[in-house]
C-alpha cells in the first residue's frame, strides 16, 4: 500500500523535525558542556586549592558528556545506515566529521584517566601523566571545535522553536530538556558519590 502525498509530506515533515530536535538537543548540551568546561578550567589555574571543585566538575561532567556523545553517535548511524531525513540533511563539514571522533575519544579519555585517578589515588599508576596528556590533546581539538560551533550555536538553540508537530522522541522541546536534566542530575549524582575521594589528593603538591 503506498502512502498518499499527503501522508508523505507528514511523514517527510516529522523526520525533518527529528533531524532538527536532534541538532538543537546536541546544541544544548554542547552549551551547557562549554559552561562547565570553562569552569573546570578556572579550577586547573588553581588546582592544588580548587582540587575538590576540579573532582565534583570532572565527576559533574560525565553525565552531559555521555548525552553530547550519545546525540552525536545517534546522528552518526542515522546517515550512515541511510536515514532519509538524515541523508538530506547531509553530514558535517569535513573537517567537522574528521574532528568528530576526535572530540569525542580525547573528551573521554580526559574524563577516563580523571575517574581512574579518583580512584587509585596519587602516586599509582601513569595515570596522572595520562591524564595530563590527553588534556593537551583535548584542548587542541576541543579548540578547534569550538570554533567552528560557537558562531551557529545562538541559531541552533533559538531557532526554529516553532516546530511542534515533532513526531521523534529527541524532536520534543519537553523531551530536550527531560534528557539535559536528567544527564546533569546523572552526574551530580556520581559527583557527590565520589567526592571524598578527592580527600586522598589533600597536601600535594
Amino acid at each position: 500500500m503506498t502512502l498518499t502525498t499527503s501522508a508523505r509530506h507528514r511523514h517527510r515533515a516529522a523526520g525533518a523535525d527529528g533531524v532538527a530536535g536532534n541538532e538543537r538537543l546536541t546544541a544544548m548540551t554542547g552549551a551547557v558542556l562549554l559552561v562547565l568546561f570553562a569552569a573546570e578550567g578556572v579550577t586547573i589555574l588553581r588546582v592544588h586549592r580548587l582540587l575538590t571543585l576540579h573532582f565534583f566538575l570532572g565527576m559533574l561532567l560525565i553525565g552531559p558528556v555521555a548525552l553530547k556523545v550519545a546525540s552525536t553517535t545517534y546522528r552518526f548511524v542515522r546517515y550512515y545506515t541511510g536515514s532519509g531525513p538524515y541523508v538530506r540533511k547531509g553530514p558535517p563539514a569535513p573537517l567537522m566529521r574528521l574532528l568528530g571522533p576526535l572530540v569525542i575519544a580525547t573528551s573521554l579519555a580526559v574524563l577516563g584517566t580523571g575517574v581512574a585517578l579518583a580512584f587509585v589515588g596519587p602516586g599509582r599508576g601513569p595515570w596522572l601523566f595520562l591524564h595530563k596528556a590527553t588534556f593537551v590533546l583535548w584542548f587542541g581539538v576541543m579548540t578547534i571545535h569550538v570554533l567552528a560551533y560557537v558562531p551557529r550555536l545562538p541559531g541552533l538553540l533559538l531557532g526554529g522553536q516553532a516546530a511542534g508537530r515533532a513526531a521523534t522522541v529527541l524532536s520534543g522541546r519537553g523531551t530536550r530538556w527531560l534528557l539535559l536534566a536528567a544527564s546533569l542530575a546523572f552526574g551530580l549524582v556520581i559527583a557527590v558519590a565520589t567526592l571524598h575521594l578527592s580527600a586522598r589528593w589533600d597536601g600535594l603538591g
